[in-house]
């Protein structure tokens, strides 16, 4: 054999012996990545082939190879997997020729230092895990193309200067890792990156104006800039991208109006700009027919809506709410493409509502609340099948309402509230088998309220007041089980009051009054076990106030200006409802309670003869033992006169002067101070905090109470004060102290005439006579706080909170907030909003507690003592840190806080380790563009997907009540309504997004 043959035989051999041994090493690199792994049920198919005993590597599923059999590429992508920390060292070193790494969509965690080791790649996609750390310089990757890191929980600085050697890049994706460092100027070598194709940075505490170099990016498809801190105007140069389809910029402080020239955007698609600080008008988008969807809510917009958009033939969702837009909408609006959602709340546009935005049948939400508009509604919305919210109110309308929109089978919202409608109640309404919430008040609807509303099996509200209605109340209401508020006051209804209405077991509130009501109050009402407002005054009822009614735990009863007589039962004639009961002259009381007359003997069931004969033997018995006793205790008394007597025990002691507690009811009392105070005791301790102790008191009868005990700092004796003090006035200190009390008493007074269904009652306060300490009785709530059953040691033991429940409690302490702010004669600021503060009754529904403690404090606090810090580690919104000031929207963010932890599960303040914390808002709030992403932020312990996807809304809701821009956060009105339409029987939502779409 030739010699130059025998050559090239041994070197084929050597080549094929060491492209063997590569296959080994390849194949053991990929094995030692698969044992990091934890494998879920569903992936194990994946890695069936991934065998020690495979010969080449390029069998394996997720893996290719190049020509020369090189492992050239790993996908292991939205399976599940999880790993403590990835070999990206081992990958790197034994895998020359990898170009494409793709892991997303996992549970992958630890650093990616060893990823610079992966020279030759092309693409790195890690984006849905947990990684975590800093991001490792990447400048090595000279050949990468797409790099997509987001959707992690990366700390520390971005390399963004690494970029620069990459200048085939075309993707970057970094966003949605908000615990980066923040940056106050926009990274400056992003404007070099020319071939980029997408920009994904929403979401990375970036700072700082937009650059005008942004323009040289102009093969830019998708811009994603949203949910960062940028100021300024957006850059004219952006109208460089001609060929972007993408723009997202909401949830910054962007200011100024739209560039000139932003027409020449032609292609643009998605464009979303909510919660900034725009102005100017939208004449800029005129041109822009390829919309899709756009969204400008929250901003300062002025001027019309275009008439071009009428034209527009894509366009899908329109949300314009919350601007100063005015004039008419177009009427062809919505009537090309498959429409689907409006909402151009809260503005002062005009002119009749466009009549074709359902002709393609496919609208579900049409939000035209707070406008000026006017004329009918257009009857084509009457065959509108797929409408599920329809809401108008607060404009100037008027007219029927087409008879088939009573009846629209998906139809979950009517409000036509504060309109001038006129007719009747559709008989159709019968048929709206979806029907939730009825807004009809203050209108000029006529005649009866149709029998058939029983058939509305769905109904929870019913308003239907200051309308000119008549006829009966229909007894088929009794049908309505869900029903929790009926509201017609204020109409011409006549006739009894149904029997069946004692039938809707879930009634927390009953309005009837100002109507022409007749006949007995059914006793029926009495067996409500929920009611907890019930009005039926300036009507001509007649008989007895059923006795029946003394078992409802009412906070509002008003049955005043009707022909009602007899007694009235012993447990409501009580100073509490001194106004109840006015304009019955036929009405009286059989205990002495001032604001109404003495019954005459024989009312009541029994003679007062005898009654006044035990009275006249007991006080004979009482001056005899008084006489005897009198010379001994004399001295005792005056002993006792200036001692101070302690009372309770251990910590829970209370000092003061015997006898000398001042008791003030607010409700129906079954007790006295003395048996509350005797129950201030360590033992009965449940808990303490800035505003005091709690203790779990049970009474005599049973009933068990939560006393929270203030102390406050008492005045000097009169021996103690200083000669100059005592110079001015003798009585200095005390009356400073009595400034003090009635201050305190002042605020007291405020939050007893609260009456809300979510608010904790307050019972009662019994105050000390030299103001040395207050005591504030409430109702106990069995279940505790919703921070203990959420993070508290015995949280399993109590059991867990299902999504169901958390979305009720949710939804209920928001309706609770709502009326602090919004339904007291003045706003009522809680001030210390947080999970421990929001109590569950035996059915879990919700309580605010300790609502407005924190300026009962400080009006407790004496002055030379600093003020009561307003909230609590975690829950305060940041402004506070540098304005100690303390507004609604300080609420609003503390709240936003709990709907994280109902979300995730989580606490406030949650430990990384040593004494390490993190603030769930920085955890969390800054996680909203990626749906896989969210999902992983969300409860493991909510299992179901039809739950998860409603979490999911919450916790859009909670990063918009979270907002470091107090004017960007929605009021607690808007926060109730935005998570009322977070139920997922409430809303379709055909558009994947994880943007808040807030409804006013």
């Amino acid at each position: 054999m030739p010699p130059s043959l025998v050559s090239l035989l041994l070197l084929l051999l050597l080549a094929g012996l060491h492209a063997a041994a590569g296959d080994v090493s390849e194949v053991a690199a990929l094995l030692a990545f698969k044992k990091t792994l934890s494998i879920p049920p569903g992936a194990g198919d994946f890695f069936a082939k991934w065998d020690a005993a495979a010969s080449s590597p390029c069998n394996f599923t997720g893996v290719t190879c190049n020509s020369g059999g090189s492992v050239a590429g790993i996908n292991v992508e939205v399976l599940g997997v999880a790993a403590a920390s990835v070999p990206f060292d081992v990958l790197c070193g034994s895998l020359p020729a990898l170009a494409t790494l793709s892991l997303p969509s996992n549970e992958l965690a630890g650093g990616i230092d060893g990823v610079g080791g992966c020279t030759g790649l092309e693409e790195l996609n890690l984006a849905f895990n947990s990684f975590s750390g800093i991001v490792p310089d990447l400048s090595p990757l000279t050949k990468l193309q797409k790099l997509n890191v987001s959707q992690n929980s990366f700390t520390g600085e971005f390399p963004w200067a690494a970029l620069a050697s990459m200048p085939d890049l075309t993707v970057l994706a970094a966003g949605d890792n908000g615990l980066l460092d923040q940056t106050d100027t926009f990274p400056a070598a992003l404007t070099a990156l020319t071939n980029l194709t997408v920009l994904y940075l929403s979401a990375a505490n970036i700072g700082g104006v937009i650059p005008p170099g942004i323009g040289n990016l102009v093969k830019l498809v998708d811009l994603e800039l949203s949910d960062n801190r940028l100021t300024g105007e957006i850059p004219p140069e952006i109208t460089n991208l001609s060929n972007l389809l993408q723009l997202e910029l909401y949830n910054n402080s962007l200011r100024g109006g739209l560039p000139a020239r932003f027409g020449k955007l032609a292609k643009l698609q998605y464009f979303d700009a909510s919660m900034n600080m725009l102005t100017g008008s939208l004449s800029e988008l005129r041109s822009l027919t390829q919309l899709i969807s756009l969204q400008l809510f929250y901003n300062n917009l002025t001027g019309e809506v275009p008439p071009e958009f009428g034209d527009f033939k894509e366009l899908v969702n329109l949300s314009l709410y919350n601007n100063n837009l005015t004039g008419e909408l177009p009427q062809n609006l919505g009537s090309w493409a498959e429409f689907n959602f409006i909402d151009v709340s809260t503005n002062a546009l005009s002119g009749p509502i466009p009549p074709y935005m359902c002709k393609r049948g496919t609208m579900s939400k049409l939000l035209m609340l707070e406008n000026n508009f006017s004329g009918q509604i257009p009857a084509t919305y009457a065959t509108c099948t797929t409408l599920q919210r329809f809401r108008v109110s607060k404009n100037l309308m008027s007219g029927d309402v087409p008879e088939g929109l009573w009846a629209l089978p998906n139809l979950e919202i009517i409000d036509l509230e504060e309109n001038q409608f006129t007719g009747a109640i559709g008989d159709g309404i019968g048929k709206a088998s979806s029907l939730n919430s009825l807004y009809l008040a203050q209108n000029r609807f006529s005649g009866a309220i149709p029998p058939s509303i029983g058939n509305a099996s769905n109904l929870e509200i019913i308003d239907m007041s200051s309308n000119e209605l008549s006829g009966e109340i229909p007894a088929s209401i009794g049908s309505l089980a869900h029903l929790g508020s009926v509201n017609i006051a204020g109409n011409g209804i006549s006739g009894a009051i149904p029997a069946s209405l004692g039938s809707c077991s879930s009634l927390t509130t009953v309005n009837f009054a100002g109507n022409k009501l007749a006949g007995a109050i059914p006793s029926e009402l009495g067996s409500l076990p929920r009611l907890n407002s019930l009005d039926l005054s300036r009507n001509d009822l007649s008989g007895a106030v059923p006795a029946s009614l003394a078992g409802l735990k009412l906070s509002d009863l008003n049955l005043s200006d009707n022909r009602l007589v007899g007694p009235v039962p012993e447990a409501l004639a009580i100073a509490a409802y001194g106004e109840s009961f006015h304009g019955n002259p036929g009405l009286c009381v059989t205990n002495g309670v001032g604001f109404l007359r003495r019954c005459a003997p024989g009312a009541g069931g029994r003679s007062a003869s005898i009654a006044r004969t035990v009275i006249i033997c007991l006080l004979a018995g009482l001056a005899v033992v008084l006489a005897a006793l009198g010379a001994a205790m004399y001295i005792k008394k005056r002993r006792l006169a200036e001692t101070e007597a302690t009372v309770g025990t251990g910590s829970g002691k209370l000092f003061a002067k015997k006898g000398s507690w001042d008791l003030k009811s607010f409700r129906v009392l079954a007790f006295d101070e003395h048996e509350i105070i005797d129950g201030v005791r360590d033992e009965n301790l449940i808990g303490s905090g800035g505003s005091g102790n709690v203790y779990r008191v049970k009474l005599g009868s049973g009933a068990i109470v939560a006393v929270k005990h203030i102390t406050r700092a008492r005045a000097a004796p009169a021996s103690t004060a200083s000669s100059a003090a005592m110079l001015r006035s003798p009585s200095a200190a005390r009356r400073t102290a009595s400034v003090r009390c009635r201050e305190f008493d002042s605020e007291v007074g405020t939050l007893s005439s609260i009456r809300h269904v979510n608010v904790v009652k307050l019972l009662c306060s019994i105050t000390s006579e030299d103001g040395a300490a207050s005591l504030l009785v409430y109702e106990h709530l069995p279940n505790g706080s919703l921070y203990e059953r959420l993070h508290g040691p015995e949280a399993r033991k109590l059991g867990g909170l299902g999504w169901p429940e958390r979305y009720d409690i949710a939804v209920g302490a928001a309706r609770g907030l709502e009326y602090l702010h919004h339904g007291c004669d003045r706003p009522i600021l809680h001030r210390d909003v947080k999970s421990s503060n929001i109590l569950l009754d035996e059915a879990f529904k919700p309580r605010i507690a300790d609502f407005g403690l924190a300026k009962i404090l400080n009006s407790a606090t004496p002055d030379s003592t600093p003020g009561v810090v307003a909230g609590t580690l975690g829950y305060m919104a940041p402004e506070y840190a540098y304005t100690w000031k303390v507004t609604e929207k300080s609420d609003v963010y503390s709240f936003g806080v709990v709907l994280l932890e109902l979300v995730t599960g989580r606490a406030a303040i949650m430990a990384e380790g040593g004494e390490s914390r993190q603030d769930i808002v920085d955890w969390v709030a800054r996680r909203l563009d990626s749906r896989g992403k969210v999902m992983a932020v969300v409860d493991a312990n909510i299992g179901e997907e039809w739950a998860k996807e409603e979490a999911v809304r919450v916790l859009r809701v909670a990063v918009v009540c979270t907002s470091r821009t107090p004017s960007l956060r929605p009021s607690m009105r808007t926060v109730v309504q935005m998570l009322e339409a977070a139920a997922i029987s409430r809303e379709f939502d055909p558009v994947a997004s994880v943007k808040v779409k807030a409804t006013p």
